[in-house]
């Protein structure tokens, strides 16, 4: 294969649009794997005898680490090769995941969702790195990247309802079985449809740095969870701060290496800064809203966990097709304006989800999160064309690391700061029938929503369906609360994205190729940039 010279007027071919293809899969089964073993829970849990702190392990494990070597990954593909390092990982997935279905012990469950977590880590840095130097026209890439973000949202969207399906027929297992095959179709064609990148003139990878940043990462992520579940507690505060300061030495190392896992000055380009910083909060705002259309399904509607998963769909639908509507727009519009629109649209859905009742119920809640599906629709792709094009070539797979990163790390902040939020709307707003009060179930319903539901099954008729419907009153003002917040913050971040990307043209205005996103805008600092090496195409 002759190597792609870099310029608006380069065409994909069809082995390029293959190729898109089989890289949508891995990404949407990483998706996939992150909510569909919630569904599952239950049944494993009486089928392996977990106890409650293995099942939160065996849940949340996966996520952890994969956010955790997100960083390290894509680095590691700009040095042995993109493809190279997502064959790799697809390997290892699939083969994890057939031993996961049959695991026998809480134990041998726990280490391959480890594992898996590590793997996953591979897919979706190397995905979109190969994306962005497969396709080099600036309408094809738009395109391209859109299929890629809406894989990932189908991912995020099928998980319960493919989770549900399988287990309505099959045992627990059966939710690991549907990796194994789709990573060997990967495997099977990455080297026929996928070309080789990867930085020649890399150094070894940096063993110490690689610690830093776990050591950073996942206290942060971890910290985040524990506010959302617990609030401020003291293990809160010691990991959070325990994960900044680690994450210092990390910046601090990265600065003295010749060659570093995460290049730091990619953050003076001004649109992949700008990029990741909308990216960070407004994943952060769309996370910890979206955390209460689940809960408002089944806790108010009382629908099942596969009926909700379903509903859950008529918002992805609409985000989906904001992808598509996006991308042309965003080929004519400069992106700072692009997703300023799209935050004023979140904001009206917010605003409709202020207004939120009991009574209005299914309808109101989803038209309103359709709208802020629908307006949120054009970050992920719109970010993923500044980011990840305008570093150097060699560092693609670190950009999109990056990118990941920033939005795994938004939507655990969202969680914790929205749950927050909630959990004290919740407490103060719940009344609790005066025949329970002071007892230990009275204080379990006045503390979460689920706490109330379970609670009522084993009080009297009466007193029981009192605290329903008055937990479920108070659980839709929490709602209401934390729609009116983050409408607030969706008009501040549509004034911030024009502030900080008002300078990079529309996307059919960059040209082709890496280095060249944003041009306006990092003329500036270009003498702080790192300088891009002739990229290497290794034929197949």
């Amino acid at each position: 294969m002759a190597t792609h010279t870099q310029g608006p007027e380069v065409k994909a071919t069809r082995r390029e649009w293959l190729g898109l293809a089989v890289l949508g899969f891995p990404s949407m089964l990483g998706m996939i794997d992150i909510s569909v073993l919630f569904l599952a829970l239950p049944n494993l849990t009486a089928d392996l005898d977990a106890s409650a702190s293995q099942q939160l392990w065996i849940g949340d494990i996966y996520g952890f680490l994969s956010a955790g070597f997100l960083v390290t990954m894509g680095t590691l593909g700009d040095r042995i090769g993109r493809r190279k390092l997502l064959v790799i990982g697809a390997t290892a997935f699939g083969l994890v995941s057939a031993v996961a279905a049959f695991a026998t012990t809480p134990e041998m469950l726990i280490v391959c969702r480890a594992l898996l977590g590590i793997a996953g880590a591979t897919l979706i840095p190397s995905t979109l790195a190969l994306i962005t130097q497969m396709f080099k026209n600036p309408k094809e890439m738009g395109i391209a990247i859109a299929v890629w973000a809406s894989a990932l949202t189908l991912g995020v969207a099928l998980g319960p309802v493919v989770g549900g399906i399988l287990l309505q027929w099959f045992w627990w297992g059966s939710v690991f079985l549907i990796g194994p095959p789709v990573m060997l179709l990967v495997v099977a064609t990455a080297r026929v449809l996928l070309p080789e990148f990867k930085d020649p003139n890399a150094g070894r990878l940096d063993l110490f740095s690689v610690a830093l940043s776990l050591l950073a990462i996942l206290p942060v992520i971890y910290a985040f969870k524990e506010l959302a579940a617990n609030g401020w507690t003291a293990v809160a505060v010691v990991t959070l701060v325990g994960g900044l300061a680690f994450g210092t030495l990390f910046v601090q190392r990265q600065r003295k290496l010749a060659d570093p896992l995460l290049d730091i000055r990619l953050f003076k380009i001004k649109a992949v800064s700008g990029a990741l910083v909308l990216a960070l909060l407004i994943g952060a705002v769309q996370g910890g809203a979206g955390f209460f259309l689940a809960q408002f399904l089944q806790v108010v509607e009382g629908r099942s966990p596969l009926s909700s998963g379903l509903w859950i769909l008529v918002p992805t639908f609409a985000l989906l097709i904001g992808i598509g509507m996006s991308q042309g727009i965003a080929q004519k519009v400069r992106p700072a304006y692009v997703v300023a629109g799209g935050a004023v649209i979140a904001a009206i859905g917010m605003t409709v989800l202020s207004q939120l009742t009991v009574a209005a119920g299914l309808a109101m809640l989803i038209v309103g999160f359709s709208i802020v599906f629908f307006g949120v629709s054009p970050v992920g792709p719109v970010v993923s064309q500044l980011v990840v094009p305008a570093a150097p070539p060699e560092k693609a797979g670190s950009a999109s690391s990056l990118q990941t990163t920033s939005g795994d790390l938004g939507v655990a902040v969202g969680i914790a700061t929205m749950g927050s939020i909630g959990a004290a709307v919740y407490s103060r707003e719940m009344v609790v029938p005066p025949e329970i009060v002071g007892t230990p179930a009275g204080d379990a319903a006045a503390e979460t929503a689920d706490g109330a539901l379970f609670v009522a099954q084993s009080l009297p008729g009466a007193v029981g369906d009192a605290l329903v419907a008055a937990a479920r009153t108070a659980f839709t003002t929490e709602l209401n609360t934390v729609a009116a917040v983050c409408g607030v913050v969706f008009l501040g971040l549509a004034v911030l994205s024009v502030a900080t990307l008002r300078g990079v043209p529309p996307m059919a205005g960059q040209g082709g190729g890496h280095g060249h996103g944003a041009a306006a805008d990092t003329a500036d600092t270009a003498e702080d940039t790192p300088a891009p090496d002739t990229e290497k195409v290794q034929p197949v």
